[in-house]
């Protein structure tokens, strides 16, 4: 985001200028042009596997591994078609914000091209928005990670991992770009071989019709012996949406990756139209496998679901490993956490949206600056650790706060993809990977966000979502009413407004 990103003036001939030229790529009033020639840029050094892991790095979030049991327990076996439905609706936001990406390489991120297209406002909401969302899913991992520290090393004092992840994760990001990646791409691994493992344990045992301490045997009739799929009916089935939806909270993080992508029209894509495969291999897959092993009444909500099923399959060994995978699942969210809240505040100092300062880069260009300002904010677990009754009831109240905020943004994204589709159609006609049903898919995906949102508000523990991100916004509404007023922002707003006049123009000649 060093550089602002506008449309060319507007061309007599549309159809026959090359997509980058309708695009443009002219620097703002706030001068990046000048001296961002002079300072260091964000580098392209993120290959394709360090994308391809950091895109299943995101589908798998600390909500499969520790909040599963417990939406399991809402909506039994019909969780299944709850992960399948959610995969598949952000499989849409996904593509729409691959479209737009890619057709002006100069987007550094979502953040970005929702202010170019919806005017400055919606840079400021939505990348704030994101950090907001990242440093909250960032105290829910170091609850987690708290959790399963005591579990692994009981009688530990919560502070001591609450204090440490922090400082760790900021070793982890300091270095380079290319230093996080190596980080993820290991992280990600460890959690494919874990639900690898899990799968093909689960296989064996279904398969040799294992009998648990409790009678119960493995077969895959026990997804629907119990109340069928649906045993609490379409109330129980709405309620696991709840925790659900945190599960995929970081999807979009190549997103915020692409201003250091190598060959983004060719990393981007793959990673994108891959959720589909992912979506039913690691969560539909490990689910079937765990109910099937496990009827789904005995399974504890209060605990992860993927830890009972090697203890019971007699892998004591095997058990302690996954703590430490969901352990090292927890952390491996934070690091993409504190990787894309500096990414999103050194692209908001930028454009004037929070101080200079953060939109300094290192030496090893990595903006440590706004790096150490979000690690600070992570400090909040502890003070949550010690104000709730259990992690597990911390961890709800908290990802509930953080699937509001990601929601709102991947409706940003929709909303700006469906003015882009408007206001600029040779960038639309000319793209390579456009979205599929782009003429009304965004319209069902934002319905189905208003969905979510009347689900959070059913259970105590999720409603105090919709009280607290309310507050969010008119902070930050209070915000922008003061930075709109700066000559900076005025200008822009100036210049953003003489942009759209031009391209509504273009469109109804």
């Amino acid at each position: 985001m060093s550089e602002r990103i506008t449309t060319a003036a507007p061309a007599t001939a549309e159809s026959d200028i090359a997509p980058s030229e309708i695009a443009g790529t002219a620097a703002s009033a706030h001068g990046a042009s000048g001296a961002g020639s002079r300072e260091p840029h964000l580098a392209r050094a993120l290959g394709n596997r360090h994308i391809q892991l950091l895109a299943i790095g995101g589908a798998i979030g600390t909500g499969l591994f520790m909040g599963s049991g417990k939406t399991i327990s809402l909506a039994g076996p019909s969780v299944i078609f709850v992960y399948m439905i959610i995969g598949f609706m952000l499989f849409f936001v996904m593509r729409a914000m691959g479209e737009i990406l890619l057709s002006n390489l100069n987007y550094k991120s979502f953040s970005d091209f929702a202010g170019d297209l919806l005017g400055p406002w919606a840079g400021f909401f939505t990348g704030w928005s994101y950090w907001f969302f990242w440093v909250v899913t960032g105290v829910a991992d170091i609850v987690a990670i708290s959790g399963y520290v005591d579990k692994l090393a009981p009688g530990t004092p919560l502070w001591i991992p609450a204090l440490l992840t922090p400082v760790v994760l900021v070793l982890l990001n300091l270095p380079t770009v290319k230093a996080f990646g190596e980080a993820e791409f290991w992280f990600a691994i460890i959690k494919v071989v874990a639900i690898v493992a899990l799968i093909a344990t689960g296989a064996i045992m279904i398969a040799t019709h294992f009998t648990s301490p409790n009678g119960a045997v493995a077969n895959l009739a026990n997804m629907w012996n119990d109340g069928g799929m649906f045993p609490h009916g379409m109330f129980g089935f709405i309620l696991g949406f709840q925790i659900a939806i945190f599960a995929f909270a970081g999807i979009e993080l190549v997103g915020t990756a692409a201003a250091e992508t190598k060959d983004p029209e060719k990393n981007l894509p793959r990673a994108i139209n891959s959720i589909p495969v992912r979506v039913l291999l690691f969560y539909v897959g490990a689910l079937v496998v765990i109910m099937a092993v496990n009827p789904w009444r005995t399974i504890d909500p209060a605990s992860s679901p993927f830890i009972g099923m090697f203890t019971l399959a007699g892998l004591g060994i095997a058990a302690v490993v996954i703590n430490l995978v969901v352990l090292t699942s927890a952390a491996s969210s934070a690091n993409s956490g504190i990787y894309s809240t500096s990414r999103m505040i050194y692209g908001l100092a930028q454009d004037g949206n929070a101080p200079k300062a953060f939109g300094k880069l290192s030496s090893r260009k990595v903006p440590q600056n706004a790096l150490l300002f979000s690690c600070i904010f992570l400090l909040a677990g502890l003070v949550l650790l010690y104000a709730g009754d259990s992690v597990i009831g911390a961890f709800t109240i908290v990802t509930s706060v953080a699937s509001v905020l990601t929601m709102f943004v991947w409706s940003m994204i929709l909303i700006s993809y469906i003015v882009f589709r408007r206001r600029r159609p040779a960038l639309h006609a000319a793209s390579k990977f456009k979205m599929p049903g782009s003429a009304f898919m965004p319209y069902v995906v934002l319905a189905f966000f208003v969905f979510m949102l009347v689900a959070l508000a059913q259970a105590d523990d999720t409603r105090l979502a919709l009280f607290v991100a309310p507050i969010w916004f008119l902070l930050l509404g209070a915000a922008w009413h003061f930075n709109r007023k700066t000559p900076l922002q005025q200008a822009r707003i100036v210049e953003w407004q003489a942009v759209r006049t031009e391209e509504v123009a273009r469109t109804t000649v």
